[in-house]
């Protein structure tokens, strides 16, 4: 029932930055994840409706940044100093869950967009 669109992904170089969007048709704690070539999907960031607590990879910590416009029903992440392993399909998802446990893995997010992809070259 839940409808994700993504969209901001790009060709950029290393060191620039990229602001992705996903429109959300409901109310629910959002996360990003990645996949890259050869890689499996892997957890990006995530930002809980209410209290709007955030959660971040280790790999991305420092350099991304996850926000929300409840009023617009739109989560970004804010993507600085992009690095070459950066590159990858972006995908925004959505899920009931609000706890650690449930943002940070793939298997609690019920409803998923279509994909965006960034690229980022040395």
């Amino acid at each position: 029932q839940v409808q994700l669109v993504e969209s901001g992904g790009g060709l950029v170089q290393a060191g620039d930055s990229l602001r992705l969007s996903c429109v959300a048709s409901g109310r629910y704690s959002m996360g990003w994840f990645r996949q890259a070539p050869g890689k499996e999907r892997e957890f990006v960031a995530a930002i809980s409706w209410s209290p709007s607590n955030t959660y971040y990879a280790d790999s991305v910590k420092g350099r991304f940044t996850i926000s929300r416009d409840n009023a617009e029903k739109t989560v970004y992440l804010q993507m600085n100093s992009l690095k070459p392993e950066d590159t990858a399909v972006y995908y925004c998802a959505a899920t009931s869950g609000w706890s650690p446990n449930s943002l940070l893995r793939e298997q609690r997010y019920d409803y998923w967009g279509q994909g965006t992809q960034v690229t980022v070259s040395s």
